[in-house]
């Protein structure tokens, strides 16, 4: 990878561009970068050693220890039992597993054996695991435990090319019966011990054999419509977005970073090579109901995620604090709106004084410092992806001392693109571009990109590749922005979901989503309608706990089942004020005229939402065709 493959901006162009010192220091680091992301991870085995590597916890719930030494150890007995099973240079081997350390070791030990690593959502159905493992031509798969690998044999035989599924949790292994074909993780290890004792520079030849442009990662996107598709990525891409992050100083090398999210997901996999290039440690936890707990006793610096975590915090705590009442909502209340000014004075680069500095540190003692104990006490900044972030709940924590920076980035463009940065950083953005990526609009608003970090295309489908190239080469993201008047990117929408009312009049709806989540803080989800019809609608979720919790606050349905709870008249008429509030702040043809609060909230597992949480918002409209068309026969 080198920086001279970025095209210069042509005149006249709007861009939003990084800062020459990063792409300085793009440029130094990527004179000496290595090839691969198997070569970059050797390097940083060699330069960290003994340095804490990663965290887990083990069989008694404890939290233990693994350096770059001990991690390498697994990695390349991992490498050579997968060359020793037949896995040759750019070989599919699928992962089909939670987020866990051996997600990541067997990643590494896939790119380290020559191979690309093939991702599958834990939660993929078997028609779907059945098309990854066939499109894909995988010819192994790492397997989480028996209820992967049930896909798998469901429909073994139509896959030719697949010879060996590894299990990860031995146990697993007794169930799975006698197959000579399913073998374990130990048992793949103690392969690679034995091959290295025949040939001890098997795997660092394997690394020393793979190019750039070799094929490091076949990722197939979760799909909010349609059949998952294969994202094609090298090893130079990820290279890339390595030294670009570094060079960014989105992480150092002294942070401690937590980690839950799906590593099937390209934020997860990108956080995963920002480490390898950087250094830095990583607890790696993917039960996301122990997230609060967890981040209590690890007391990390950074952790990523996707809006609904940080929209999920901000309702439990104001839920919580409305709910005690009294005394304790008023403080609240009043901490927040404190907190409110002293974040936007920071953001003009001023702090508090007088009056208000004294408010403010007693709203910190009261309330502030609490919140910020939850999360461990040491965050430096959370980092936000996946989806818009609203504006509002990013303001929120930084009134309670914490930031949000909120990124950009697809998984055909390596996962991140843009991102705000920690000195330079404005709500409702998604920053300025990685250095070395650059950005345009198109005439109706389409981000367009170009850069290292660009997927060479989509596997067995040139003409969908071609589709979504422009005749000179920049990449359609799909999505619509803008650039403030600091030359920082905005994304209003995706360009397949914006509404076009009857009127003629054109809807952003993940907008008005974002803000009602964000007034809201009983809401789960929302789905914004109106393609085509003469007014804009909306369907509603509520979050089960936080809605529970308010319900105990009401007379009339205390005690009640949640399904009672959402149906009844209290519940509506809440839901009701909030939609009044959001309305005030948007444009008449926007308004939400009316709403229908759903009996069940949108899961992946109903498959409602994308394994990365984003809404599928066809399915949830084709669900709910009926009660849709009921809003406009009048």
């Amino acid at each position: 990878m080198t920086t001279a493959d970025t095209p210069a901006p042509a005149q006249g162009d709007p861009r939003c561009v990084a800062a020459p010192a990063e792409l300085t220091s793009l440029e130094q680091a990527a004179a000496e970068a290595p090839a691969s992301l198997a070569a970059m991870f050797l390097q940083r085995v060699q330069a960290s050693g003994s340095s804490e590597a990663f965290r887990r916890k083990n069989a008694k719930k404890e939290w233990e220890s693994f350096s770059w030494t001990q991690t390498a150890s697994a990695v390349t007995e991992i490498a050579a039992g997968l060359i020793s099973l037949g896995v040759g240079s750019e070989d599919r081997v699928a992962i089909a597993s939670n987020t866990r350390l051996e997600w990541i070791l067997s990643d590494l030990g896939v790119l380290c054996a020559g191979g690309a690593t093939t991702t599958v959502y834990p939660t993929t159905g078997t028609e779907d695991v059945h098309h990854i493992l066939s499109d894909s031509g995988s010819k192994v798969v790492v397997a989480e435990d028996t209820s992967q690998l049930a896909k798998i044999n469901a429909c073994w035989d139509d896959l030719p090319e697949l010879t060996h599924v590894v299990l990860i949790q031995s146990g697993s292994l007794i169930a799975a019966g006698t197959d000579e074909r399913v073998i374990t993780l130990d048992t793949l290890r103690r392969q690679g011990r034995q091959a290295m004792a025949a040939n001890s520079s098997m795997v660092t030849d394997r690394v020393a054999s793979i190019a750039g442009d070799h094929l490091a990662t076949l990722m197939y996107t979760s799909g909010t419509t349609g059949r998952p598709k294969g994202v094609r990525l090298t090893h130079a891409n990820w290279v890339y977005e390595g030294l670009a992050i570094e060079a960014g100083q989105v992480l150092q090398a002294d942070d401690l970073h937590y980690l839950w999210l799906p590593l099937s997901h390209s934020f997860g996999k990108v956080l995963l090579t920002a480490q390898v290039r950087i250094g830095f440690a990583t607890a790696v936890d993917g039960d996301v109901t122990a997230l609060i707990e967890n981040l209590a006793v690890v007391r990390p610096t950074v952790m990523a995620g996707a809006p609904r975590i940080f929209e999920k915090v901000y309702s439990k705590v104001t839920a919580g604090a409305h709910a005690d009442g009294g005394a304790k909502k008023a403080i609240f209340n009043r901490a927040m709106a404190t907190g409110r000014k002293v974040s936007r004075l920071r953001m003009q680069g001023k702090e508090p004084s007088g009056l208000l500095a004294t408010e403010y540190k007693f709203a910190d003692k009261l309330v502030y410092a609490k919140l910020r104990e939850r999360f461990g006490g040491r965050i430096k900044y959370f980092i936000s992806g996946s989806a818009a972030l609203s504006q509002d709940i990013g303001e929120w924590f930084h009134a309670a001392g914490i930031v949000i920076l909120e990124g950009y980035g697809l998984t055909e463009t390596s996962a991140a693109s843009f991102c705000n940065r920690p000195a330079n950083f404005q709500f409702g953005t998604v920053g300025p571009p990685l250095p070395g990526t650059v950005v345009k609009l198109d005439t109706d608003g389409e981000i367009l990109v170009k850069g290292p970090g660009v997927m060479q295309g989509y596997h067995n489908l040139p003409d969908d590749t071609a589709e979504c190239f422009t005749s000179d080469g920049w990449f359609r993201t799909g999505d619509i922005g803008e650039f403030t008047d600091d030359g920082l990117l905005r994304i209003t929408d995706r360009k397949k979901d914006l509404i076009k009312t009857s009127g003629g009049k054109f809807v952003a709806p993940q907008s008005i989503e974002a803000m009602f989540k964000a007034t809201c803080p009983y809401a789960s989800n929302i789905v914004v309608h109106g393609e085509g019809r003469n007014f804009v609608s909306a369907l509603v979720t509520l979050d089960p706990e936080a809605i529970t919790a308010w319900a105990e606050q009401v007379p009339a349905i205390k005690g009640k089942s949640y399904a009672q709870v959402v149906a009844s008249a209290p519940a509506r008429e809440m839901v009701q004020e909030h939609v009044d509030q959001v309305n005030a702040r948007l444009g008449r043809w926007e308004t939400i005229k009316k709403f229908e609060i759903l009996k069940d909230d949108l899961t992946v597992e109903s498959g409602d939402l994308t394994p990365s949480l984003k809404i599928k918002r066809r399915v949830v409209e084709a669900k709910n065709r009926a009660v849709l068309d009921a809003f406009y026969k009048e």
